[in-house]
């Protein structure tokens, strides 16, 4: 039998079509770097299906690749020629939610921006924030282990994550969807599926933490001029703000400038152009006249002291809104840029300024008259970094951006991939944050769970050889 035949007696005609019938987002990656021929695409309805998909892709000897919401950018979720697209779209339900102990279990295709509102319903709190909330998916979040906006108080995904149901590459059922805090009972294998794309296992169930839903919310925009300001600024508000400091986006100016100018005809900038430095600042708590009366005495008191040169303290929500959309309204401004390249990497606060001195002397002799912005997540030192110059359609071109970028990224011990993954686009580049015996590592780990290599293949690390 034809595999895509016993796909369908698996799944339903409706749900594995081939040929004509993919659909074109089935067919490439978020930003069409990547294209791909899948031989079909699966839907499948429960963990019991993707159970026997997996089963019948094993026994044809055919690759699968999981999709979730197609949010990456490393073209992470772009199969092989000829293999299984298994999209997990259909699997979006939001299956309890236990207010008792403050737990949410759901599907691996629920979007994260469902899962919040479901949880918010109920007076509770999803942790996780990304710009993309409205489609990446709970799955996706896991495979990539997302960060996002608030990881500087709550952590990343695995930090949310108490329990999962997987698929194996052989089609065995994992399932662990316990709610406890604390479980040292044998290898906690959870965590070697957390942030593998798809690689060693398929995430069909989670059980995540929430925490309680913040009533209030008190937003500023802060201006200086170093990184060591930064940091002191930041351990500053952790102190004085009782633990309620949710988010510290850093700013450059070069961002600050090309994104204002971009959004003018919307809004206003909320603060002069001209500082070097500039950094969203968000608290979050439950007392509405005593977390705005601290928020602003602790603001009052920083520029006092001269650890800013301004400070812009949202006073409505519009207000708020306008000051977050200069990290969040980024598409048609970025669109702008093209052809661009774009990097998501981290390396300690403190080194932030003497990297970007670094790497912006060489893209100015490799690229003259480059367009390069600095921006990112400064609580967790994860930097976003995009050159624009028109010279980067050359993949030889933009394979040296890479190059010079990722090489310095090693130079300062930081990691090539700070929250999007390694996908295919970063293949090249692992060595530059993990050594050869870690590299080795995940080999062993790959061939032990996955021998056939099935799961993803082509993804995180180069093929061996």
């Amino acid at each position: 039998m034809d595999h895509r035949e016993e796909l369908r007696s698996i799944v339903g005609r409706a749900h594995c079509f081939a040929g004509d019938e993919i659909d074109q987002r089935y067919r490439t990656d978020l930003l069409g770097l990547y294209t791909c021929s899948p031989s079909c695409v699966v839907r499948p309805g429960s963990t019991g299906e993707v159970a026997q998909v997996m089963e019948a892709a094993r026994k044809a000897r055919i690759a699968v690749t999981v999709l979730g919401g197609g949010t990456g950018g490393v073209g992470g979720t772009a199969c092989t020629d000829g293999g299984i697209i298994l999209s997990l779209e259909r699997m979006n339900r939001v299956l309890e939610i236990d207010e008792d102990v403050m737990t949410i279990t759901a599907e691996a295709g629920v979007t994260l921006q469902s899962l919040q509102e479901a949880a918010a319903g109920k007076g509770l709190l999803m942790p996780l924030d990304i710009g993309s909330r409205g489609s990446a998916t709970i799955g996706g979040n896991i495979a990539t282990n997302a960060g996002g906006l608030r990881t500087l108080r709550w952590g990343m995904m695995r930090d949310m994550v108490l329990g999962l149901e997987a698929v194996l590459a052989d089609g065995t059922v994992v399932s662990r969807l316990g709610k406890v805090l604390k479980d040292n009972a044998g290898y906690d294998w959870k965590h070697l599926f957390i942030g593998s794309e798809g690689t060693l296992a398929i995430v069909t169930q989670a059980v995540l933490r929430l925490r309680p839903l913040p009533t209030t919310a008190q937003t500023a925009l802060l201006a200086f001029d170093t990184v060591e300001q930064a940091s002191r600024l930041l351990r500053r508000l952790q102190r004085d703000l009782d633990g309620r400091l949710s988010s510290f986006e850093l700013m450059w100016r070069d961002f600050f400038n090309v994104i204002g100018q971009a959004q003018s005809a919307r809004r206003p900038l909320p603060m002069s152009p001209e500082y070097r430095l500039y950094a969203i600042v968000e608290a979050l708590g439950s007392h509405p006249e005593r977390d705005r009366q601290v928020f602003e005495e602790v603001l009052s008191a920083i520029f006092d002291g001269g650890l800013v040169h301004d400070v812009v303290i949202a006073q409505s929500e519009r207000e708020r809104q306008n000051i977050w959309a200069l990290r969040e309204d980024l598409l048609e401004p970025l669109a702008a840029l093209s052809p661009f390249a774009g990097f998501d990497i981290s390396l300690s606060l403190l080194d932030m300024d003497r990297f970007i001195e670094q790497t912006d002397a060489k893209m100015g002799e490799m690229l003259p008259g480059a367009v390069v912005l600095h921006y990112g997540h400064g609580g967790d030192g994860n930097m976003h970094l995009i050159v624009s110059h028109p010279a980067l359609h050359d993949p030889q071109v933009m394979h040296a951006t890479e190059c010079l970028v990722y090489d310095a990224i090693r130079q300062y011990r930081g990691s090539i991939a700070a929250e999007h993954g390694i996908g295919q686009a970063k293949l090249e580049f692992l060595d530059r944050s993990r050594s050869r015996e870690e590299i080795a590592l995940m080999r062993s780990l790959k061939q032990a769970l996955d021998p056939l290599n099935l799961l993803n293949p082509g993804k995180v690390f180069p093929a061996a050889g």
